[in-house]
C-alpha cells in the first residue's frame, strides 16, 4: 500500500457541544443492556485523564513543527480538551445511577503514572497507537448503528460526537511522530511503533475487560457468566472487536498511514443524524 498523508482539504473543527445536563442517566442506559453499558463505561472513565495526557504527549513535539501540523495540533488539543469534559459529565452520571467506578479511575492513575516515567517520544508512540485504536473503534461505531442500538438519546449524541471527532483528528498523532522520528531508519521507527502498539494493545483490551467485569459484578452478574456474556459482546454480536480487526492490523503494515482509508462520509452522516 502506497503511503499516504493526511488530506489537505481537511478542517478539524472543534464543535462545541453539551450533553445530559439536567437529568441523569439510566444505569443500563444502552437498550437495558448492562453489558454493553458496563464496556462502553469502562472505556469513558479513561478519557477524562487519559485525553488530557494524548494532549501533553503531542504537544511536547509541537515546536518546530510544519505550520499545518501545528495548527492541527492546536484543534486536536481544543477537541481533546471538550472530550474530556464531556466524559466528566457522562462519568459522573454513572455514578449517580449508582457504580463505583473508584477501582476504574485507580487503574487508569496506575497506567499514566507509569508512562510518564518514560521518555516523550515513547508518549508520543503511545498515544498514536491509542489513538489508531480510538480512531477505528469510532469508525466502527458511526459505520454500524447495531453499536448504539437502544441507546438513551444523549448518551448516543455523545459518542456519536465524539467519534466524529477521534475521526477527524487522528492523523495528528501519527503525522506528530513521523515528524519527530523524520531522522531514524525506517525499520526502527517501525519496530518502535510496532512494539509500542503491541503493549498498548494488551493493556487496553486487559483494563477495559476488567473494567466492564468489575462494573457487572456490581449489578450481580459474576464469574462464567459475566465472561461469557461479555465476549459475546466484543466478539460476536455485535462484535465491535471482531470487526476492529482488520483495522488494527493495518497498522502494521509498510506504508501505513491512518488516512489510507478516508472515511469523512461517516463523518458527513453522522453530523446530519446530529443535527436533525
Amino acid at each position: 500500500m502506497a503511503s499516504r498523508a493526511t488530506p489537505p482539504d481537511l478542517t478539524i473543527t472543534p464543535r462545541y457541544r453539551r450533553f445530559g445536563r439536567g437529568g441523569g442517566t439510566k444505569r443500563w442506559w444502552l437498550g437495558g443492556d448492562p453489558v454493553g453499558s458496563a464496556l462502553y463505561d469502562a472505556l469513558s472513565i479513561t478519557f477524562p485523564k487519559g485525553e488530557a495526557y494524548f494532549v501533553e504527549s503531542v504537544r511536547a513535539f509541537r515546536e518546530g513543527a510544519p505550520p499545518r501540523l501545528a495548527e492541527e495540533i492546536r484543534a486536536f488539543t481544543t477537541q481533546e480538551v471538550m472530550h474530556s469534559r464531556e466524559h466528566v459529565q457522562f462519568n459522573r452520571r454513572a455514578i449517580e445511577a449508582g457504580y463505583d467506578m473508584s477501582r476504574l479511575e485507580t487503574r487508569v492513575d496506575e497506567r499514566l503514572a507509569v508512562s510518564r516515567t518514560r521518555p516523550p517520544i515513547v508518549n508520543l508512540a503511545a498515544t498514536m497507537a491509542l489513538e489508531h485504536f480510538t480512531a477505528i473503534l469510532a469508525h466502527e461505531l458511526l459505520r454500524d448503528p447495531r453499536h448504539l442500538a437502544g441507546a438513551d438519546a444523549e448518551s448516543a449524541r455523545l459518542w456519536r460526537w465524539h467519534s466524529i471527532e477521534e475521526i477527524e483528528h487522528k492523523g495528528v498523532a501519527y503525522d506528530t511522530w513521523r515528524h519527530a522520528t523524520r531522522d531514524w531508519p525506517r525499520f526502527r521507527r517501525w519496530s518502535v511503533k510496532a512494539r509500542v502498539m503491541l503493549y498498548v494493545t494488551r493493556n487496553f483490551v486487559v483494563d477495559r475487560t476488567a473494567g466492564a467485569l468489575e462494573l457487572l459484578r456490581q449489578d450481580g452478574i459474576e464469574g462464567p457468566a459475566a465472561w461469557v456474556r461479555l465476549l459475546w459482546h466484543v466478539w460476536v454480536r455485535p462484535g465491535m472487536f471482531r470487526k476492529i480487526m482488520g483495522a488494527w492490523l493495518a497498522f502494521f503494515l509498510p506504508g501505513f498511514h491512518p488516512w489510507n482509508i478516508d472515511d469523512r462520509a461517516l463523518i458527513a452522516a453522522a453530523e446530519r443524524e446530529l443535527a436533525a
